[in-house]
């Protein structure tokens, strides 16, 4: 209930952060001239945007398909599909993505698939989706510097601190990878720390201890079978590489559908990739509010004054919002057929424990029957032998 609770409060931030974004944009434009502005935008262009979208989340689908694969699970490619939008759609609705995951797990578990494959699958595409992002960053910082600095302006504050808490989180997967121990015991000390500056509350000291321990037991096991199978892992990293690439290449469709032109393809993926690099740590459910402040900041030199609130408008929303919209429908779908077959599993349990309740009964009382059958039939085997003996010895004494 906790968390039902918990997805509704964070549905309705991001409305309320939806609406205070149209506010301000719209606070010195006329909402006439806004939407005149989306209609100049060639829907074929846009059209186009759509697929890349739908690419971007077929791409992690693509993933999980080759890694069960390998593991000789042959789950369909649209089952894959749903796992995606699922994962995508809690990820949007959670602070920092952190739902995404563990709901992907829980209906791949819904549909049989071990735990074991689930949580390695999970594990392998995080880390590979991280370590993608830093490396485009990292590599398209490096060759358009100048123009990364220009578009960015006074806010390189912000994407330095999304620089540093990105590589954090990659150099801590890297000591739990090579020193699990070291890693194990580090966040155990900090969570006893922070029990004693009472941030954190007693009660819930064990709980964090059992959650560090679990993490870290996932994170060794993907650290095993990365080591072993590098091919792979490399193998996933280059199709994170094209998903991520079909994200940021939709605010270029954007660009286009507006007949722009001056700002060259990696320029806009560029930017995207330093949009990305800044606000997917911030703990805000779809990074709802500063994603469209950064954007009307770096794009407003690529698209004019005049049109970067309708390319935020034709991006955010294909991006974020449609994916959002779909990702919900086929969230309820999913928790409707698994309803389904839970409902459906339950008689059909409860006439098998009745089957074998009536096959208990008739081995019971056929047990008795042949208990009783067989002490019978010795007992008058028993007297026969009895009456031969008694035969035999009185034709004795006669001799």
């Amino acid at each position: 209930m906790k968390k039902i609770v918990g997805y509704a409060l964070n549905v309705l931030f991001i409305i309320l952060i939806a609406y205070l974004t149209l506010h301000l944009l719209l606070k010195n434009t006329e909402l006439e001239e806004i939407v005149s502005d989306l209609d100049k935008a060639d829907k074929r262009w846009l059209a186009l945007g759509g697929v890349f979208v739908f690419c971007f989340v077929a791409g992690e689908s693509v993933i999980i398909k080759y890694m069960l694969r390998l593991f000789g699970d042959r789950t369909p490619f649209l089952r894959c599909l749903k796992y995606s939008f699922v994962g995508f759609f809690y990820s949007y609705i959670t602070p920092s993505a952190s739902g995404g995951q563990p709901a992907q797990m829980y209906y791949m578990k819904k549909d049989g698939i071990k735990l074991g494959y689930s949580t390695l699958i999970m594990l392998v595409i995080a880390i590979a989706y991280k370590a993608v992002l830093v490396v485009l960053g990292i590599i398209f910082y490096l060759f358009e510097h100048e123009f990364v600095v220009r578009s960015v302006g006074e806010w390189m504050w912000l994407l330095i601190v999304g620089f540093v808490l990105n590589i954090a989180y990659i150099a801590g997967l890297v000591i739990l990878f090579f020193k699990p121990r070291s890693a194990r015991r580090f966040a155990i000390r900090v969570v006893f720390l922070l029990t004693k500056l009472h941030i954190l509350g007693h009660k819930k000291l064990e709980g964090a201890i059992k959650k560090i321990n679990r993490i870290c037991d996932n994170y060794t096991e993907g650290s095993q079978y990365i080591k072993t199978h590098l091919r792979t892992v490399w193998n996933i990293f280059l199709m994170t590489v094209v998903q991520r690439i079909f994200l940021f290449a939709v605010t270029w469709v954007v660009y286009k559908s507006y007949g722009l032109t001056g700002t060259s393809f990696i320029a806009i993926i560029t930017l995207q990739t330093m949009i990305a690099i800044t606000v997917e740590m911030l703990p805000l459910p779809g990074a709802a509010g500063i994603t469209e402040a950064c954007f009307m900041v770096m794009f407003e030199g690529v698209f004019g004054e005049a049109l970067v609130t309708s390319g935020l408008l034709l991006s955010r929303g294909l991006t974020f919002y449609c994916l959002l919209i779909v990702g919900a429908v086929v969230t309820f779908i999913a928790h409707i057929i698994a309803m389904r077959r839970t409902a459906m599993k339950e008689p059909l349990t409860e006439k098998i424990q009745a089957a074998g309740s009536v096959v208990n009964t008739a081995v019971k009382r056929s047990g008795t029957a042949v208990k009783s059958t067989v002490g019978t039939a010795v007992k008058k085997s028993g007297t026969a032998v009895k009456k031969s003996v008694e035969k035999v010895r009185s034709r004795s004494d006669k001799q």
